[in-house]
């Protein structure tokens, strides 16, 4: 009876994770309204800018858009794999990857993400070298390689480890 109840008991803390999922709720809101400003900001210079500032806003735009996918990868993922299945009205509804996605599929899923917005905020930087301090550039790119590699390294260990990766 005591083991009976410790296990309803462990299998019933897996909802104290949904405090962390909606606060990532949350922070997507909050993200979508910084999308939404900063699109909004875009508007009244858009026709003076060149094309090399274009490139960069646009650039910002899908940074903050990986980012939200991202967020909601997490949330979804997270939530389905730890706490509950969520139940859709109907198929379409549900994103094809919904129910698929393990663990060790959202970690390289989340690597690869990091190593995108890495590279978008390093080619930020490649856009404005020369209004870029030099040793801000190298640690970018330190940043970015060692994103790369750990990404790298996690593949490798999903390999070896028999994973489909």
């Amino acid at each position: 009876m005591i083991e009976r109840f410790l296990h309803r008991l462990l299998f019933a803390s897996r909802w104290l994770l949904l405090p962390f999922y909606l606060g990532l709720v949350i922070a997507l809101a909050l993200l979508a309204f910084k999308f939404v400003q900063k699109l909004i900001a875009l508007f009244p210079d858009f026709i003076a800018l060149d094309l090399e500032s274009t490139i960069v806003v646009s650039l910002k735009l899908v940074d903050i858009a990986l980012t939200g996918n991202l967020l909601l990868m997490v949330i979804l993922a997270g939530y389905e794999n730890f706490i509950s299945r969520i139940e859709t009205d109907t198929k379409e509804e549900r994103p094809a990857w919904m129910g698929k996605v393990d663990f060790a599929d959202l970690k390289m899923k989340l690597i690869t993400s990091i190593v995108a917005i890495s590279a978008i905020q390093l080619l930020e930087a490649f856009m404005h070298i020369e209004d870029t301090n030099k040793v801000d550039v190298a640690w970018l790119v330190g940043i970015h390689l060692t994103f790369v590699l750990s990404g790298l390294l996690l593949a490798v260990q999903d390999r070896i480890g028999g994973g489909k990766h």
